[in-house]
């Protein structure tokens, strides 16, 4: 098949989940078919990474996109008056829709109109809308149910405005999400949960497509264990902090919860890796000591090698958390909230501790901090069921029953 693969962000490096996804399906894709990538690119991109995607797919094209609180002001009042939800207005673009155009005339014509994440499924059907002669099969491929993060932002949010806005474009997103999956040919879900949340929104669940639940896969092989130093003390949180879950989860867990690890392990030290980190951070009276905010770094393994707790405090959030299975890859012992370990096969207690309550959670931090045998235990319980259960060689041959005709 001739596949026209659309994603929202270039899926290279692997420094972000939905670019695992992306890249991982791409990948298996490839191995039987020709696949054509169209993606948006920032400016940070790597032209490197472009050139790497190329050596998977027949052909490479690529759309810059650029973001400013300017421009999503005005993407903002566009919402406010059309009720079309702000992140599918902000991501519209004529210059898309013309490389879509152009390669739309290529012969022999595209079988498959594959979108990665929702904010691509206004491209499939207008790519669909646009092909000739034949109407090629639609795929969506759901990464999760994104009217609920939303949501759950709003519902612990304490500005009232921004509460308001978020509620506003969770009640959007919903309707929006409930139409376009009752549009496409196929749409696949990373995890059941969002399925289901989908549909309970849907006035018409009947018409919801369900091609399947496929969850996110990565590379165990490509990820060895990290060798850890003897003497491990680092709390580590690593995720694009660009992403108001991730800055909502990494505060809370500052805020309310390493003041108890403190307490109890003064040489603790939080380290908070990713893009964009809050400045909140600097205002909580942590002692510099305790504290180190890298940001974004290209290569996190120094950091993993001294880490006795890997961190996922997310208190909103859809589909699954990629950052549990790579720091299962890795080794290492991980502490997540009941939302942080949605969709993944956990056993709490035995691959991973989970913990809601901000005294629980420091425990659990304390725990692996000072009990060498069970931090032991928890990390290689996790490698064992990363390999198992989320290696993408196997788990992506489900995308071949999405792909029949």
């Amino acid at each position: 098949m001739r596949i026209l693969f659309l994603t929202q962000v270039l899926p290279y490096p692997l420094d972000a989940g939905p670019k695992t996804r992306a890249y991982y399906v791409l990948r298996y894709l490839a191995r039987q078919h020709e696949v054509t990538l169209v993606s948006f690119v920032r400016a940070a991109d790597p032209p490197e990474a472009v050139e790497h995607l190329r050596q998977h797919c027949t052909a490479v094209h690529t759309v810059p996109i650029a973001r400013s609180r300017v421009k999503d002001i005005g993407y903002l009042a566009q919402s406010l008056l059309t009720g079309q939800p702000f992140i599918i207005a902000r991501d519209h673009s004529a210059a898309m829709q013309a490389r879509l155009s152009a390669l739309l005339q290529d012969e022999p014509p595209f079988d498959v109109i594959h979108g990665d994440q929702l904010w691509m499924a206004p491209y499939v059907l207008y790519a669909r809308g646009h092909a000739a002669p034949a109407r090629p099969l639609t795929v969506l491929d759901q990464h999760n149910a994104v009217y609920m993060i939303l949501r759950r932002l709003a519902q612990s949010e304490r500005n009232p405005l921004k509460r308001w806005l978020a509620g506003q474009e969770a009640e959007k997103l919903a309707a929006f999400e409930a139409d376009i999956c009752t549009r496409c040919d196929r749409v696949v879900w990373v995890t059941h949960e969002d399925y289901a949340a989908v549909a309970a929104v849907s006035p018409h669940r009947d018409a919801l497509i369900n091609s399947g639940i496929i969850p996110i896969a990565v590379d165990p092989v490509a990820n060895p264990v990290i060798v850890r130093a003897p003497q491990v003390r680092r709390v580590t949180f690593l995720g694009g902090l660009h992403y108001p879950p991730n800055a909502q989860g990494v505060c809370w867990f500052a805020e309310h919860i390493f003041p108890q690890v403190l307490a109890q392990a003064p040489d603790a030290v939080l380290t908070v890796i990713g893009r964009q980190p809050p400045s909140a951070l600097a205002d909580l009276g942590i002692p510099p000591a305790n504290l180190d905010v890298p940001g974004y770094v290209d290569d996190p393994r120094p950091y993993l090698g001294e880490t006795a707790a890997f961190i996922v405090p997310l208190l909103a959030g859809g589909g699954m958390r990629v950052k549990i299975l790579d720091a299962w890859s890795w080794g290492l012992a991980i502490v997540s909230t009941t939302v942080g370990a949605e969709g993944i096969c956990t056993r709490p207690g035995a691959n991973l501790l989970l913990a809601d309550d901000p005294a629980d959670f420091a425990n659990a931090v304390v725990a692996l901090l000072q009990d060498h045998e069970l931090n032991r235990r928890i990390s290689e319980a996790g490698r064992a069921s990363v390999a198992e259960n989320y290696d993408w060689r196997t788990v992506y041959r489900a995308w071949d029953q999405v792909y029949q005709p």
